[in-house]
């Protein structure tokens, strides 16, 4: 709660972290006093200093933060470029979500609880479409494989992150944002055209970004006005770490999905129509804009 200071029974909270001294008149205390609270300069520098003291980035910051920016995105898209609605709804939905996977190494708690839940489900409904249009899989068989994606996602894959991951490790990088980014290549399908595969791409890593940079962001803390780097800064806007094991782990992941994705570009028989249908629409767009 900001304080006020214009109720004589009310007492001020306790002020977090070391005392300080915001002007050589007012100084801070771990508790400061209500004749403090009298002066109009000391209560606006108080109130300051509780919203600028913050910790860390929570759960439902990060989620917030990916929904509006999906929200604005999704927006974006149907209006500016005239995406389909259901496309736009679609990536606000995954740039929501990727908000929360670079938590995916927090081992337990609300993120990987929810992440693992909505992956699981989500996942075999994006893989349907993909496997009716390049191989037009039978019906049966792909219930058969939305049900064993489901159960890798929900038991496998739980299990190997919260054995073999590291809070704020590589999961938390620039390299994991691309991994993130290749699998949503992989995942969803361009039964549309290509421009709204690479669309919704882009909504996850929108997504997934955003929660680095916040996390960053967080590790700035504010001291009496004055920004001071906590140890954590650094730890999630990175390309590599500490671990020369979670580096090559990290870049070896990268480089198999690079092959995979070009693999797949390759082999599509509609490849060409797709990328000049992409170089049309690209054109078209840098006409109106430029006009």
């Amino acid at each position: 709660m900001l304080a006020t200071g214009r109720v004589n029974s009310w007492e001020p909270p306790p002020l977090p972290g070391p005392p300080c001294s915001w002007h050589s008149r007012h100084s801070f205390t771990r508790v400061p006093t209500h004749e403090q609270f009298l002066n109009p300069k000391f209560e606006i520098a108080y109130n300051f200093y509780e919203l600028i003291t913050l910790t860390m980035a929570g759960f439902k910051t990060h989620i917030t933060t990916s929904t509006v920016l999906g929200i604005g995105y999704g927006t974006v898209g149907f209006l500016a470029f005239g995406v389909r609605p259901e496309t736009c709804l679609l990536a606000t939905g995954l740039c929501s979500f990727s908000g929360m996977l670079p938590d995916l190494d927090s081992d337990s708690g609300v993120p990987l609880r929810e992440c693992i839940a909505f992956g699981a489900a989500v996942v075999p409904m994006l893989l349907i479409n993909v496997m009716q249009q390049d191989g037009g899989w039978p019906p049966d068989l792909i219930v058969l494989a939305g049900a064993l994606v489901y159960i890798a996602i929900r038991f496998g894959l739980a299990e190997i992150l919260k054995r073999y991951t590291v809070h704020r490790g590589m999961w938390h990088s620039i390299p994991a944002a691309a991994i993130a980014g290749l699998l949503a290549f992989l995942l969803c399908s361009h039964y549309h055209g290509r421009f709204e595969q690479l669309y919704k791409v882009a909504a996850v890593v929108l997504g997934f970004m955003s929660h680095l940079i916040l996390d960053e962001i967080y590790s700035i803390e504010w001291k009496c006005g004055v920004p001071r780097l906590k140890r954590s800064f650094g730890t999630a806007v990175k390309f590599w770490s500490n671990s020369v094991w979670a580096n090559i782990s990290t870049y070896g992941k990268l480089l198999i999905l690079i092959a995979l994705v070009v693999w797949t570009i390759m082999n599509d028989p509609n490849e060409s129509k797709d990328w000049e249908e992409l170089r049309k629409t690209a054109e078209n767009w840098m006409g109106t804009w430029l006009r």
